[in-house]
Order: C-alpha cells, then structure tokens, then sequence
C-alpha cells in the first residue's frame, strides 16, 4: 500500500515552519521579531510542533520503519518535554517575566548560568532531544534504517534534514537570552554577541554528538522522569525561594 505523500510533505515543512516560528521570540540582538509578553510559552508551544512534524512524516511513510521512527520521536517528546519545560521556566522565574527580553535584561549582572547550572544543563540536553540530534537521535537511528526519515529522498528528505537543522539551531540560539545574557559582553555589538554564544553552544552539541553513542530510548524515558524531572522541580524551586526572599513574585 502506497504511503502517504501529501502528510509526509507536510510534516516535513512543518517541522521548518516550527523551528522558524519558534525564532520569532528571539531577540537577535537588542530586540527579536515578536517582543511577546508570554515569548517563553510561545517557543515551547512551537517546540511541540515537532512531535506532529516527525509523527506526520513518519506515518505518512507507510512504513513499518517509517512508524517505528515516529513513535519513537513522540516517546522521546514524552521524556524530554517535563524537563525542557522546567528548565525553561526556571529562568523565567529568575527574572519574574515571562518575557525574553525581560529575561535577557535580569542578567545585566550575572549570567544565569551560573546560578541556574541544572536547569542550563538539562536545557541542552532537551534541545538535542527536541532536534533528534546525537545521542538522542534513535527516532532516526540506523538501527531502524533512518526511522521517520528511511522512506525519504530528493527534495523531501532535504527539506526534512534542513528543519532539522533550523530546530537544533533555534534550540541553541534559544539558550543565550535564556542563560547566558543574551546580546551582553565588551567590545562587540549585541547581534555579535548572540552570534558567538550561539556557535558556542552549536559547537557544544556538535561535539556530543561525535563523542556519546544513541541511547536506548527505554532508557532515556526512565533517566528523564527518575532523574532529569526531579532535578529541574528542585532547581526551580531554589529559585523560585529566592526570588520570593528577595520580595519578588
């Protein structure tokens, strides 16, 4: 039985289209495109887009690896999402706003990185989780013939690859207003400086994904609810202590 053509195009044009509308919230240097009052919601609420896109283009396929590929991206999404969640959140209630912009001014002081290490961590984590990319990469694994990709080609297998690319590359970016001061630092205007910190953080998961081999996606749900949920609760919760001490909130 033939597959889908039209629901696997599409999913694979959603998962661009997701990536780019997430971008909208970034402030590419002093202000982003979409300056929203709930910017940090609206990224994660695009994030999900991309259960759909995989799902769409792995299910469209017709193809038992095609399928396996997809679910296992929707599984992966189940782990991942809690944790992302919280660590997003956690640097919201650090600058009490909801508002990336707002967000990136509460760091003119201190990074919050450096007060926030689990939550940046787990962060990272869950942007390679979100982008199928490196050790969480089993949704497209070998071991299932490129999974929710392994019925495609031409064009359609490089607009897949290239959102991607744009999701993993959005996570990133996604990192420095949220932890790293977005556009501050000497010398270099702010777009630089949001340039270089996204590189590094690219650079960061690139390298990863070079050193750690696939995890077994049963694995991967039982690290993130056991260990990575309970971590970021803990470390919002710290948070959220001492933004109320301080009379915040």
């Amino acid at each position: 039985m033939a597959g889908d053509r039209v629901l696997g195009r599409l999913g694979g044009a959603l998962l661009a289209v997701a990536a780019l509308l997430a971008a909208a919230v970034l402030p590419l240097g002093e202000r982003p495109v979409a300056d929203l009052s709930v910017g940090v919601v609206w990224f994660n609420a695009m994030e999900v887009l991309a259960w759909a896109a995989v799902w769409m283009v792995g299910w469209g396929s017709n193809s038992a690896l095609g399928l396996v590929g997809g679910y296992r991206f929707v599984a992966q999404g189940l782990a991942y999402e809690l944790p992302h969640m919280f660590a997003i959140i956690t640097a919201a209630l650090g600058a009490e706003s909801l508002r990336v912009t707002t967000i990136v001014e509460a760091q003119r002081d201190l990074w919050f990185v450096a007060v926030m290490p689990v939550a940046f961590v787990v962060y990272l984590m869950s942007a390679a989780a979100m982008a199928f990319w490196g050790p969480f990469d089993a949704p497209v694994a070998r071991d299932v013939a490129g999974g929710a990709m392994a019925e495609l080609s031409g064009v359609d297998r490089l607009v897949f690859l290239g959102g991607r690319w744009m999701l993993l590359v959005v996570a990133a970016a996604m990192a420095v207003p949220l932890f790293l001061g977005g556009g501050g630092g000497p010398l270099l205007p702010a777009w630089a400086w949001v340039a270089v910190k996204t590189a590094a953080v690219l650079a960061v998961l690139v390298w990863l994904r070079r050193r750690l081999p696939t995890v077994r996606m049963d694995r991967y749900v039982e690290f993130a609810w056991v260990v990575l949920i309970p971590l970021t609760i803990a470390q919002a919760l710290v948070v959220a202590l001492v933004v109320l001490q301080r009379g915040g909130l």
